[in-house]
């Protein structure tokens, strides 16, 4: 498995107009630009039909926002797990609270990432969650309430029981999982106070997609990072 230097941070694109298409290369671009800069292992997440561009045109880990636990076949409208691969993908997100998914179907996604060498970062909204993930041994487990979700207020500040009882469940069941903190994330203050809790790296989106100016966000998280 590769591309997987802690801390970490991977930056979610999601569905938003400033991570589409030439927007979603522009910002992509300027990622690989701040992991230049301070050398600190950043990745990203932009949408289905822009994977194939964006994993050509820059040297930065490209994941998937999404698997489903399926084959070569009849599946129509499904996301394939080997499509994402081929077209560059070195990971995926599974089960954002976005996207959520059962936990039998969560279980077939990570063994699918698994036999195809495929990162796998489950998404979890609570310390609960994390536990019945953490049985499927995941590359990375990242807790996020979805209720602080673009919020500005992180969880790590807002609830860092929940960062401390994730990153204790997970690492008893298996400690090579990888912990990372999302939801609310935005200053490299909510960076620090995430490392300090135990987690290796953050899960961000809208604090970045958002931003006036992304670059300037990107470089002060990276940097906290770089400096814990």
């Amino acid at each position: 498995m590769k591309n997987l230097e802690t801390p970490i941070m991977l930056i979610n694109f999601k569905s938003y107009k400033e991570g589409t298409g030439k927007k979603a290369l522009k910002l992509a671009k300027t990622v690989e630009k701040v992991k230049k800069i301070t050398g600190v292992n950043i990745c990203v997440s932009p949408q289905y039909t822009d994977l194939f561009m964006i994993s050509r045109s820059v040297n930065i880990p490209i994941f998937a926002q999404h698997i489903d636990p399926i084959s070569f076949g009849a599946s129509t409208g499904h996301v394939l797990p080997e499509a994402i691969k081929q077209v560059g993908a070195v990971g995926t997100i599974i089960n954002h609270s976005e996207k959520q998914l059962l936990l039998k179907d969560i279980e077939s996604a990570v063994n699918i990432a698994k036999s195809l060498d495929l990162i796998s970062v489950v998404c979890c909204d609570t310390p609960k969650t994390s536990a019945s993930v953490s049985y499927f041994k995941p590359n990375f487990v990242s807790i996020e309430p979805p209720d602080l979700i673009g919020t500005g207020i992180s969880v790590s500040k807002a609830r860092p029981e929940a960062v401390l009882e994730t990153v204790n469940i997970v690492k008893n069941v298996d400690s090579s999982t990888i912990i990372l903190c999302g939801a609310g994330i935005t200053s490299g203050a909510d960076v620090e106070a995430a490392l300090k809790l135990g987690a290796s790296g953050i899960l961000v989106a809208s604090g970045i997609l958002k931003a006036k100016n992304p670059e300037t966000v990107i470089l002060d998280l990276a940097k906290a990072m770089k400096e814990n």
